[in-house]
């Protein structure tokens, strides 16, 4: 009578190699994700930002003063938590410098 073979230790290696692999690649993918969906945030906080920005003047006639007023007035929220804000002023018909940084 033949006995049937018994799976070897190398096929049980393989294995736990690939599923180790599939895992590291999830971990991976995951993370890019991640990181992609912040760096989108930030791209859209700077958009919003801008545009209440050129709305105000539009409707105004001049720049908002600062950022608290875009807030107010406008709608504008920012997530302090994870971004951080510089709003620079040079004058009521100049452009403000807008720069959104992750915290």
């Amino acid at each position: 009578m033949k006995r049937a073979k018994e799976p070897g230790i190398g096929r049980e290696l393989f294995s736990l190699f690939l599923s180790l692999l599939a895992l590291f690649a999830l971990l991976f993918a995951v993370g890019n994700v991640k990181g992609a969906s912040a760096e989108e945030g930030q791209r859209q906080l700077e958009r919003s930002l801008y545009r209440a920005t050129v709305s105000c003047y539009a409707y105004e006639g001049q720049y908002p003063p600062n950022l608290a007023y875009l807030e107010e007035h406008y709608g504008v929220v920012v997530d302090e938590t994870r971004y951080r804000v510089f709003y620079e002023v040079f004058g009521d018909n100049l452009m403000p410098d807008i720069t959104v940084l992750p915290n």
